[in-house]
């Protein structure tokens, strides 16, 4: 917990990224969605009305450099907060704080780097004085806050998405740097070497920064070589933004190949997850909605297997858990394929969605009541353990609806049994509903 002064650092001494901190919108790069001339962020900060918000984006787009240009031009009180050092204790201290100061007619601005490591109760602690006006809040997170902030505390926040650096903004960031942060050593950089540190950068200026100092201090006298560009960027063995593009490609490319029953491709694109720091539990969630969506009835043992591994990534976590997931993956690689339960409730999602007025037909409604069973709820109904094929002719589909077929069974794997069955259920049903008529 610290005063506004956490930004200030002027010691050639502190890494390049913390000394190039921008102190004004002007030289802020990137986020024109946001900050650009009109845009509503920046008219929160040029007039001074921050309201409580989340900055929400991947590592090294600027959200602590926003928070930072706040801190100068704000007229309130700015605290920061550190999810790994504050404790209840320090929150409330600072929140009873605020509070006196809103009596006095003074503004308390907090700010939360890395909100989503706020545990429950720690984000709680905020909620009373959110309500109440006492502080505005300011969280920064790289994870998805509709999952790792308090839902209450998310509903009075305004969330603010901010998007990976472009090649050409990163390359303005590089040559601010090139320019004002090495205390005016005459750094030599070819632009399409520059441009090559960009790129690799995927969008995070903080590692195109970290990159160019690293070069500059293995370089000799200032001049930066391709070689050793080449270097300080095969240092960096995997390229993997678990929140940004990246991310979605290869999860992508993963489902893609278990699809096409490609193993060996499937266990390499877990691999680059794995080792690019994605987290497992998130890894074993898309394995199992896969089970059902791409294999379903045709093996159903493939769903079991994707609980099992996700249930196996809790207990023991990386790296012993990469074996497990390995299993469930090479398993859905190779199991039959049928997306008919996809498909099905894809076709009924539809219909639902049309026919929302639709009453639950009398016969199969409940009836706990006697009003209920006097207004004809559950007359009719036939119980099916009564039959001895176990099947009636009870009509379960809205009137609108009869007749409309779902889930079509394809012959893959185990899932040809269910077809045969559906076929005899549906040809006893036919016979029996034209005797009914």
């Amino acid at each position: 917990m610290r005063q506004t002064s956490l930004f200030d650092n002027d010691d050639l001494s502190a890494p390049l990224a913390s000394r190039l901190r921008p102190q004004t919108l002007d030289d802020y790069a990137g986020q024109r969605h946001l900050l650009g001339e009109g845009k509503i962020l920046r008219r929160l900060i040029e007039e001074d009305k921050i309201c409580s918000m989340i900055f929400w984006g991947p590592p090294g787009v600027g959200k602590t450099t926003l928070a930072q240009i706040i801190a100068g031009q704000t007229h309130a009180s700015f605290i920061n907060f550190s999810a790994a050092y504050s404790g209840i204790k320090e929150i409330k201290d600072v929140m009873a704080s605020a509070d006196r100061a809103r009596i006095l007619g003074d503004r308390t601005i907090v700010f939360v780097d890395e909100i989503h490591r706020f545990n429950k109760a720690q984000q709680d602690a905020f909620l009373p004085f959110v309500e109440k006006g006492s502080i505005t809040l300011i969280g920064a997170t790289t994870e998805n806050p509709s999952f790792e902030v308090n839902s209450a505390l998310l509903s009075r926040c305004k969330v603010f998405v901010l998007q990976p650096l472009s090649a050409d903004e990163l390359m303005m960031v590089g040559k601010r740097a090139l320019s004002l942060g090495f205390g005016g050593l005459g750094v030599e950089l070819e632009e399409h070497l520059l441009r090559v540190i960009a790129e690799f950068a995927n969008g995070d200026a903080r590692t195109l920064l970290n990159t160019l100092e690293m070069g500059v201090n293995n370089s000799t006298d200032g001049k930066i070589s391709e070689e050793m560009v080449a270097q300080c960027i095969n240092r960096k063995l995997l390229i993997y933004d678990k929140h940004g593009e990246e991310h979605y490609n290869i999860i992508s490319a993963l489902h893609k190949s278990m699809r096409n029953s490609d193993a060996q491709a499937a266990v390499y694109w877990l691999a680059r997850m794995l080792e690019g720091g994605e987290d497992p539990l998130y890894i074993a969630r898309r394995v199992t909605r896969f089970a059902s969506e791409d294999i379903g009835l045709a093996d159903s043992k493939a769903l079991e297997i994707s609980i099992a591994a996700y249930q196996a990534c809790h207990y023991i976590g990386m790296p012993e858990c990469s074996v497990h997931l390995t299993h469930a993956v090479v398993y859905c690689s190779l199991a039959p394929k049928s997306n008919s339960l996809y498909k099905a409730y894809g076709a009924a999602r539809e219909d639902a969605l049309q026919t929302l007025a639709e009453p639950v037909p009398l016969q199969i409604r409940n009836a706990p009541t006697k009003l209920m069973k006097d207004l004809d709820y559950g007359k009719g109904y036939k119980y099916a353990h009564d039959f001895e094929d176990r099947l009636t002719d009870l009509r379960c589909l809205p009137d609108k609806l009869l007749g409309r077929e779902y889930y079509t069974p394809t012959a893959q794997g185990h899932e040809a049994r269910f077809k045969e069955r559906l076929e005899k259920i549906n040809e006893w049903k036919r016979e029996h509903m034209l005797r009914s008529e």
